[in-house]
């Protein structure tokens, strides 16, 4: 941070609490959303989070996805049991290891999900109507450091 003065020091000071606040009514947001995403498809809200990530990064290994969940491997037992049942995913073996299995997305209901988050993607996008390409990139840059922000903590909370 660049040198000033003490009002400036005080303006940043509430501004970046300002920030935090706002971060934590978008999670309350996100996650709300989320358990009415998965209640319109009969999942569980980590459900849906468990899915997004084999969507994002599948096929993956259950232990991979455990991982990236911070859940532990017996509780993704159940989860991949309602998603294989719900026709969103397959268990298939992994090509490079016949003993191990890996998860793909079924990508037939992908419609039913992005429909459901359709009001969300509405709404980011008039919202970044309002900002011009420099702008795009400096939010952009902020969310993706947080969210890898984010993401330490849990791992470090995690291995505590």
């Amino acid at each position: 941070m660049s040198s000033v003065g003490p009002d400036g020091a005080r303006e940043h000071r509430r501004l970046s609490g300002e920030i935090r606040e706002s971060l934590r009514a978008l999670g309350v947001q996100l996650s709300l959303l989320n358990q009415q995403v998965g209640a319109r498809l009969e999942l569980k809200a980590v459900d849906v989070d468990c899915l997004d990530l084999i969507n994002r990064h599948g096929p993956i290994g259950p232990s991979a996805l455990a991982r990236l969940a911070g859940l532990h491997p017996a509780t993704l037992t159940g989860i991949l049991d309602r998603l294989e049942r719900g026709g969103w995913i397959a268990r298939e073996r992994d090509p490079n290891d016949r003993r191990a299995t890996r998860l793909r997305p079924l990508r037939e209901r992908n419609a039913e999900i992005i429909g459901l988050y359709s009001g969300m993607t509405s709404a980011v996008e008039e919202i970044c109507a309002d900002y011009d390409e420099s702008q795009l990139r400096l939010l952009a840059d902020f969310l993706s450091r947080t969210a890898a922000a984010g993401g330490e903590a849990t791992d470090e909370l995690a291995a505590r």
